[in-house]
């Protein structure tokens, strides 16, 4: 019985994780305010800007997309592996990877959705290179080529040790579904 017990309050603390997914969807409407603010700013001052003033606002405004995207993506995904899964109408408008993202593939997509925010803000450093020093450019770039690696090497484990896994569970659901 008090093992039952413990287990239910273990199973049961999942839920603690909730406010903490809630925190980082409030955390969207920081990005929105952020990235309206910055755009109109870009829009302000169009006349005095120059091209590459222009393209590091711009790359600024795909960063908090990208960052907007990445929380979105770990709070639907985290909720459905660790708390609950998302009832979703038949037929409803979600995207289509919704529910289907595993932790190893999560993480993966965090891996990638960082090395494109790396991405941006390497080239912003190359945009505004005069900003720089030599060796404040081969740390941006040996940063960005550690997440790179870091990502690629974690996509090769998962690859080794769970698309077999993977596989059997679409073979499962493609055989019970009768296709």
């Amino acid at each position: 019985m008090l093992e039952r017990m413990i287990e239910q309050t273990i199973l049961a603390s999942r839920w603690l994780l909730v406010p903490l997914y809630l925190g980082l969807a409030a955390m969207l409407l920081v990005l929105i305010w952020q990235f309206y603010t910055d755009l109109f700013h870009v829009v302000g001052s169009l006349g005095a800007a120059d091209d590459s003033a222009i393209i590091l606002e711009t790359l600024a405004l795909i960063d908090l997309v990208l960052v907007a995207g990445l929380i979105t993506m770990v709070v639907i995904s985290s909720y459905e592996s660790f708390v609950s899964k998302i009832d979703v109408k038949e037929g409803s408008d979600t995207p289509p990877l919704f529910g289907k993202l595993d932790p190893g593939t999560l993480k993966i997509k965090l891996g990638a959705s960082i090395v494109a925010i790396s991405s941006i803000q390497l080239l912003k450093a190359f945009v505004s290179v005069e900003k720089y020093t030599s060796s404040d450019l081969a740390w941006l770039i040996g940063i960005h080529m550690t997440l790179v690696v870091s990502t690629l090497l974690m996509a090769i484990i998962d690859k080794l040790t769970f698309a077999k896994a993977r596989d059997k569970v679409k073979e499962a659901g493609l055989s019970s579904s009768g296709h």
